[in-house]
């Protein structure tokens, strides 16, 4: 493992920070907006501000736009539908960490990765933790949030897969064809399943717009394109393990800023999956490396 200078550490903590607060922030922002139409506005604006970054790619359009479905504006309306839903973000913030053992999973089954008992060892952790954690009264009150969160981790692993497939791309070049194929799908959609539109933009407040113009630039446009930028200048083992970070600020703001109470099963549940997804993480080198 190499180590990271302090200025890059110090940005790789912003980024997690950044991250962690984004949760608490998008909360905010589809209290005042169906979750769906916030979603959509989200990608609009990024889409307006990565305008000069799109570039056509021929054949390799078509998977793209799949990608861009999945990894985009699918996984982030479930996602938010999911954060709508619950009353703890703090649950939120945990079981979408299983992204790490889906995407796993995945390329297992559809990449022909071999995986051996370490990395089995995190995925079944990162499990086990988020059932001890869906079984704590407060959170299984609230299982329809779960199981939208879940299906939202699991539908963005299959598009980081699909990613792996695509030619190489900038990430600013990736994030805009990201968002100008799901806003107009989320618009669509929204104004299919979602009503109040107009008097839910008209009666939003300074803190729902704040939330939307946050989770596109600083979360999206500035903390994406930062950690893009660290991981080409570091080994994945150096940078990956400190994401871990992210839903642990989410979790501490969500009791400071949103009053979320800590329970003692969702904390014993939020440990044994960030200790999952950290064996996972810390694996993924050395599996590339070795096959281990």
């Amino acid at each position: 493992m190499i180590a990271i200078a302090p200025r890059h550490f110090l940005l790789l903590v912003g980024v997690t920070l950044i991250w962690g607060l984004n949760l608490v922030v998008a909360k905010v922002g589809v209290g005042d907006m169906p979750p769906i139409l916030f979603t959509a506005l989200r990608f609009a604006l990024l889409a307006l501000l990565t305008v000069p970054f799109l570039r056509r790619h021929g054949e390799a359009t078509g998977a793209i736009v799949v990608v861009a479905v999945l990894a985009g504006g699918l996984s982030f309306a479930l996602l938010f539908i999911g954060l709508a839903l619950a009353g703890n973000v703090s649950s939120v913030a945990i079981a979408s960490q299983l992204g790490v053992p889906f995407s796993t999973l995945l390329s297992i089954a559809l990449l022909g990765e071999r995986v051996r008992w370490r990395r089995w060892t995190g995925i079944a952790l990162a499990f086990i933790g988020v059932c001890v954690m869906g079984f704590d009264p407060a959170v299984f009150a609230e299982r329809a949030s779960l199981a939208f969160v879940i299906a939202s981790a699991f539908v963005g692993s299959l598009g980081l897969i699909g990613i792996k497939r695509l030619p190489q791309m900038p990430p600013l070049e990736l994030q805009a064809w990201i968002a100008w194929i799901s806003w107009p799908m989320l618009l669509a959609l929204s104004l299919l399943v979602e009503h109040g539109h107009l008097h839910a933009v008209a009666s939003a407040g300074w803190e729902g717009w704040g939330a939307l113009v946050y989770t596109a630039v600083l979360a999206s446009l500035f903390a994406h394109t930062a950690y893009f930028f660290l991981v080409q200048r570091y080994p994945v083992t150096s940078i990956s393990p400190l994401t871990v970070l992210s839903p642990v600020f989410s979790v501490v703001f969500g009791v400071l800023l949103l009053g979320d109470v800590l329970t003692p099963r969702l904390l014993m549940g939020g440990v044994c999956t960030l200790a999952g997804v950290l064996v996972i993480t810390l694996r993924e080198k050395q599996f590339t490396d070795t096959g281990s």
